[in-house]
């Protein structure tokens, strides 16, 4: 079957995690992908989770060399709203040079890339390859990978590598090739005023009692200062630099000036911490964002009412050098001082995902480097991405490996969004780079046991 044939059969496959009437076509392309490695000669294998299924993959050993973990995931998000589709969500369509399907570069592009990639240097190299290499496909990436962390665990010996290959980020431009070394954690908070114990008349109470959603925007309204820093205090400790070479090379990003990130938010101008521009601010310094607010009456016309509470729900994204458990206390901590007696307080702390940071300089991101730029023709940005990929942290926590983020999501990718898309010479291009960044890996030299 031709490459790109393969690509689009994978795509078929609605393996939407978030949708109990998809289970069945989650088993049903994690089957398809056991029987696609297995092909290769593989060791493959799809085990339950208490949700969806996870792959795994083990190739033939090469005594000396490398171990590479490839990681990607299979699951996509839900196509809605379907009417704004030119084409099928899973009936993949060609037009204009790039594929159009749910899923294409949010992930199923780049496991193809990477499975394609291994079989075709196994055809140059006549059956074999120069290195090691393991696959962990997971269904439940979309749902925030609730079996992972269990599962590696488990499994940790036969997962156990030198290096994880991700492909599951992004390119700045085409044929620019990009490392992402470093990724922001994040901690979440909700917060909630009580005042009253039920809503009550605004004329009849109104001023002798504490409004909830006045505490709530003064509580809110402290949280930065003039400067557009998060005004909680030592919030910033221990918090990683911006390496003198990041700000270099991110300055000359094509597409990353703070007036085109204006225009990519469809905002008149950037409100950016001092002394910091715009592409600083999202891949390398921490954050405090209000999510979410509200308090009070929400219908049509007025009711005059002092609302009984009000409530606001905030994330913090976090650099090297930061802890979540930290900064949700300091932030508790900060509004319990501020916070007036005729008002109660309740703080609900959510999720945490720990911020992660590769040295590019390690002899694995040197060979990824090499391999990128032999294929582009042209050297790789190093990035930080300003999100949070909580695979990637529990690599590093359970299995003790740093992991390469290579993307080949474009800009324009529309992941998540109806018109999902990859240009069909970049996913050939992926195949390319794959197969040179194998290569690249298998010339590494381990370390004397």
């Amino acid at each position: 079957m031709k490459q790109l044939d393969q690509l689009t059969a994978f795509l078929r496959f609605p393996s939407i995690s978030a949708q109990k009437h998809h289970a069945e076509d989650v088993k049903d392309c994690a089957n398809w992908l056991v029987d696609k490695l297995s092909s290769l000669g593989f060791k493959a294998q799809s085990h339950s989770t208490g949700l969806h299924p996870i792959v795994t993959a083990e190739g033939p050993h090469i005594p000396g060399k490398p171990t590479v973990l490839i990681y990607g995931h299979y699951d996509v998000q839900p196509v809605d709203p379907v009417d704004e589709w030119l084409s099928e969500p899973f009936d993949p369509e060609i037009r204009d040079g790039k594929i159009y399907a749910r899923g294409v570069s949010d992930d199923k592009g780049e496991i193809m890339v990477h499975i394609l990639g291994v079989e075709e240097l196994m055809k140059q190299e006549g059956g074999t390859l120069p290195l090691n290499v393991k696959f962990i496909l997971e269904g439940e990436e979309e749902i925030g990978s609730v079996s992972l962390a269990h599962f590696l665990a488990q499994h940790r010996q036969e997962l156990s590598c030198d290096i994880i290959v991700v492909s599951d980020t992004g390119m700045i431009a085409p044929n620019l090739p990009t490392i992402s070394r470093g990724l922001r954690g994040v901690a979440g908070l909700e917060l909630i005023v009580h005042g009253p114990s039920a809503d009550l008349h605004s004329g009849l109470f109104g001023g002798a009692i504490a409004n909830p959603a006045t505490v709530l925007a003064r509580l809110l309204a402290s949280c930065h200062d003039a400067q557009g820093r998060v005004a909680v205090e030592g919030f910033y400790d221990g918090a990683s630099p911006v390496q003198n070479w990041e700000r270099s090379m991110w300055a000359n990003i094509p597409g990353m000036s703070n007036a085109d990130i204006a225009k990519l938010a469809g905002v008149q101008a950037l409100m950016t911490e001092d002394g910091y521009s715009g592409a600083e601010c999202i891949y390398a310094r921490p954050t405090l964002e209000i999510n979410g607010i509200g308090s009070g009456y929400q219908g049509e016309g007025s009711k005059t009412i002092i609302p009984s509470t009000a409530f606001a729900k905030i994330t913090c994204r976090l650099v090297p050098g930061q802890d979540g458990a930290r900064i949700q206390d300091l932030l508790e901590k900060h509004f319990r001082k501020l916070a007036p007696a005729s008002v109660t307080l309740e703080i609900k702390k959510q999720h945490l995902s720990a911020p992660y940071l590769c040295d590019p300089n390690n002899p694995f991101s040197q060979a990824a480097q090499r391999a990128l730029t032999e294929t582009f023709s042209t050297q790789p940005i190093l990035l930080r991405e300003g999100g949070s990929i909580g695979s990637v942290t529990e690599f590093k926590d359970i299995l003790g490996v740093d992991s390469l983020l290579i993307g080949l999501c474009l800009p324009d990718a529309h992941i998540h969004s109806p018109n999902e898309n990859m240009p069909v010479d970049l996913f050939y291009k992926g195949i390319e780079m794959s197969q040179a960044l194998l290569r690249s890996l298998s010339q590494v030299e381990l370390p004397q046991a």
